[in-house]
């Protein structure tokens, strides 16, 4: 169904949903956060209308009190919080640093991000990282959890995700609860078939690790990739 078609109230979110959020105007994103107007006006005439009174300035919105907001008819209690709310979330963002994303550069500083998750477990589990072009880490997490002497990845699910996360290179690791250091044939194999995948689709394989307590193992230090 074409946006026109949609009530009033929905085209802002619709929009959102199909152009991206830096398609929409400040008064449809204000329309979003209030979620309706009032008999007279629409969401998005509300939002322009508010934000008219502070000549476009979010700034200066932030400067109205609740009990400012509800001055306009069709805002409640619960829309001034929201917006009041929303504007706050802002200020906070703004005050806080883009965090810096870690860099892997060696097999020992990929274990140092997986020993804590991994190292002590009684079971098998299988996690990845997931970096960009610069070897920075842009997702990391658990894809499986297995039995004592084992845990299957779905390499399907595996690349999913590094396409989801648009990466280009992936590190994988497991660990063995029972201490040995030793690739085994299904640890080899599974390895060689990531890899091949990764090939394919011009994602790269950059390390295996297998985790114990106490120390790792690296397919790449050791010259199996």
């Amino acid at each position: 169904m074409s946006i026109k078609f949609l009530a009033e109230d929905d085209r802002p979110r619709e929009k959102f949903l199909l152009k991206g959020k830096s398609s929409l105007s400040d008064s449809e994103l204000l329309a979003i956060i209030m979620g309706s107007g009032n008999k007279d006006e629409t969401a998005v005439e509300l939002a322009r209308r508010i934000l008219g009174s502070v000549d476009n300035n979010w700034n200066q919105l932030s400067l109205l009190s609740v009990k400012d907001l509800m001055k306009f008819k069709g805002v409640g209690e619960v829309k001034a919080i929201s917006i009041a709310a929303a504007l706050e979330i802002g200020r906070r963002r703004a005050g806080q640093e883009v965090p810096e994303k870690p860099v892997i550069s060696s097999s020992r500083t990929a274990y140092e991000i997986f020993r804590n998750h991994l190292s002590d477990l009684r079971t098998e589990e299988f996690w990845a990282i997931f970096l960009n072009r610069s070897n920075k880490v842009i997702h990391f997490t658990q894809l499986t959890q297995g039995g004592i002497n084992q845990s299957i990845v779905d390499i399907r699910v595996l690349f999913k995700t590094a396409l989801d996360h648009f990466s280009t290179g992936i590190i994988i690791a497991h660990n063995h609860p029972s201490g040995s250091l030793q690739p085994s044939r299904e640890d080899i194999e599974i390895t060689r078939k990531i890899k091949t995948a990764g090939e394919t689709m011009n994602i790269q394989l950059l390390d295996h690790l297998i985790i114990t307590q106490n120390s790792y193992f690296s397919f790449s230090d050791d010259g199996l990739l």
